[in-house]
């Protein structure tokens, strides 16, 4: 087993081309029923349309090819999503004569971009790009790859320019502007907030990954770059340092030997009553939680457990402490990396793979173990602070 694995670093890293494309169907059904891909036709579909963009880039960014993400709210009302990865492919694919660039925009595929190591992705698995070009009114993409600028126009999913060839350069990356459709969109109005507090996740889960966000509306930038992950993820749940039972908080990730699952979790107990817990599978926030959240609660609640009794804090005839007062005052962060999770329900947000609940636990059981060992002066405070929850 690689301990402390780094998705974003994986031993062979794929070539990105044409041969990666797999059709299913075209965009008319996507134009018909956009509530099956993006969720609504409200807010959160509207914001659902700039996160399938973000998301090709954050999977650039796992496949170790880019560490910046430029996000713009243009005056017009649309939305600009530029990052400095590789560059969508623009080689022309026989026997259809397209390039892997109007293919990718043009047609839902499943597995267009190699998930080097991991094969993840945090979108629609390959079909967010043409379901954001399909529910537009108009997209423009910009592309610099292969020492030259290529740029191609759409509207409504159809291209209305041919892909062009411009000036040379040496720089690379995607930038995919674009206005939703006001005649499938209740609303074409973004949440500066809402967008801002969703990058600032992501930034969180991707140690060393930027994403700025830029409102032209006026003008109001924000940059989120966290080098600490899921550190600086709990001590944003956990802003308080005099209520904190112990410092600093718990840190630890994983990779399976397969190299097809990777945990990272961060946990610290505070003297706050209320729970603050966030899971997430390829950085999709899952609401309703799911395996990896079942093999964390499990494996916590028996650690405690096990060392209360080992320490002496719990005698032979006292009964278990609960579940619920091991979660009392915690806050915890679980983010697991999959290479085919299986999203249960239509709103992808319950985890249904048995096999990240095994190893969730396999992973919490280890590394939450060695550190109650370590700290015996930390764990203390903790036991404490369960028992008296448990108590109250």
């Amino acid at each position: 087993m690689t301990e402390s694995g780094n998705p974003s670093q994986p031993p062979n890293v794929h070539e990105y081309n044409s041969g990666h494309i797999q059709v299913l169907e075209g965009l008319e059904a996507v134009r018909r029923r956009p509530g099956m891909y993006i969720g609504s036709t409200g807010e959160r579909g509207l914001h659902q349309m700039v996160y399938e963009v973000v998301s090709y880039a954050v999977d650039e960014h796992l496949a170790g090819r880019a560490d910046a993400i430029d996000v713009t709210i243009t005056p017009d009302g649309g939305m600009c999503v530029a990052d400095n990865g590789r560059g969508l492919p623009v080689g022309a694919e026989e026997p259809v004569g397209k390039s892997t660039l109007e293919r990718e925009l043009t047609e839902l595929s499943w597995g267009s971009k190699p998930r080097t190591g991991y094969w993840v992705s945090g979108g629609l698995g390959g079909l967010g790009l043409g379901v954001v070009n399909a529910l537009s009114s108009r997209l423009t993409v910009e592309i610099r790859r292969d020492g030259h600028r290529w740029t191609q126009d759409y509207e409504k999913g159809t291209p209305t320019t041919p892909l062009t060839r411009r000036e040379e350069t040496s720089e690379h990356g995607t930038a995919i502007a674009f206005l939703p459709d006001a005649d499938i969109f209740e609303t074409t109005r973004y949440s500066f907030a809402t967008l801002s507090e969703r990058f600032e996740e992501l930034a969180f889960l991707n140690g060393g990954l930027a994403i700025s966000l830029t409102d032209e509306r006026p003008e109001r930038p924000v940059r989120h770059h966290h080098a600490d992950g899921l550190l600086a993820y709990v001590a944003h749940l956990n802003p308080y340092p005099p209520s904190l039972v112990h410092f600093p908080a718990i840190g630890f990730e994983s990779e399976n030997q397969d190299e097809t699952i990777f945990v990272q979790v961060a946990m610290q107990w505070s003297t706050w009553p209320q729970e603050e817990f966030r899971s997430f599978a390829n950085s999709v926030r899952t609401h309703e939680g799911g395996a990896h959240e079942q093999g964390f609660r499990t494996a916590l609640t028996d650690i405690v457990n096990d060392y209360a009794r080992r320490q002496r804090h719990l005698s032979a005839n006292d009964e278990d402490i609960t579940a619920e007062a091991v979660q009392a005052g915690l806050s915890a962060v679980v983010s697991v990396k999959l290479a085919r999770p299986v999203f249960e329900g239509s709103t992808r947000t319950k985890l249904g793979n048995p096999e990240a609940n095994a190893y969730v636990q396999e992973v919490v059981r280890q590394h939450l173990t060695d550190w109650l060992d370590r700290n015996p002066d930390e764990a203390a405070a903790i036991i404490r602070r369960i028992l008296n929850s448990s108590t109250g």
